[in-house]
C-alpha cells in the first residue's frame, strides 16, 4: 500500500513539477494568433523560389539549416494604445529570459528593434527579430530551423538578393504597412 501511495506521488510530482508555466515566445504566439489586433502568419522556405543547382556549398548549407518564419504584428490604433502598452511590456519580459541571448538592440526601448538567438553559438535554433515604434505597432519575428549560425544567416541574405521572392505569402504583411 505504502509503494502504490509513494508511486502515485511520485507521478503527480513528475506531472506538476514538468509543466512549466513560464512564459515563452511559442505561447505567446499561440495565444495571440486569433486576437483581432494582432496579424499572424508563417513563411516557409519554399517562398525563395531559388535554382538551387546555382548555389554555392556555403548557401546550400545555409538554406538548409532555415526551417520557416513566424511573424506576429500588433497594429496600433487609436483605441488600442493601452493593450499596445502591456503587450510591448509582455515581449520584453519574456526576451530578458535568459534563454534568449541578445546580438543586438538599436533604439530605445520605447522605440527600436533587438535581435536575440536561441541555442549556443554555432547551433542555434532561432533568431528573434522584435521591431517595435510606438506610433505604429510591434512585430516580432521568429526565423526558426536548426544548426544555424550568424553565417549561415549572412549567406541566406546574400541568397535572398538573388531569389525571386513569391510574394502572395507575405500578403498579410503588406496589409499592415498600407493602414
Amino acid at each position: 500500500m505504502r509503494s502504490l501511495l509513494f508511486v502515485t506521488v511520485l507521478l503527480i510530482g513528475l506531472v506538476f513539477g514538468s509543466c512549466n508555466s513560464e512564459p515563452t515566445l511559442q505561447k505567446y504566439f499561440v495565444e495571440n494568433t486569433e486576437k483581432k489586433d494582432f496579424i499572424a502568419f508563417d513563411i516557409s522556405s519554399s517562398i525563395l523560389n531559388i535554382d538551387k543547382a546555382k548555389l554555392s556549398a556555403a548557401q546550400a548549407d545555409a538554406l538548409n539549416s532555415f526551417d520557416k518564419m513566424n511573424v506576429l504584428a500588433f497594429k496600433l490604433n487609436d483605441k488600442n494604445k493601452a493593450q499596445f502598452e502591456a503587450e510591448r511590456a509582455k515581449v520584453n519580459l519574456i526576451l530578458k529570459d535568459s534563454i534568449y541571448q541578445q546580438l543586438m538592440k538599436f533604439g530605445s526601448g520605447k522605440e527600436g528593434a533587438s535581435v536575440s538567438y536561441v541555442g549556443a553559438d554555432d547551433h542555434i535554433n532561432e533568431f528573434v527579430f522584435f521591431v517595435n515604434k510606438k506610433d505604429a505597432g510591434f512585430a516580432i519575428v521568429r526565423v526558426l530551423g536548426k544548426d544555424m549560425n550568424p553565417t549561415n544567416i549572412m549567406n541566406v541574405v546574400s541568397v535572398l538578393k538573388d531569389s525571386k521572392i513569391d510574394l502572395a505569402q507575405l500578403k498579410p504583411l503588406q496589409e499592415l504597412i498600407k493602414k
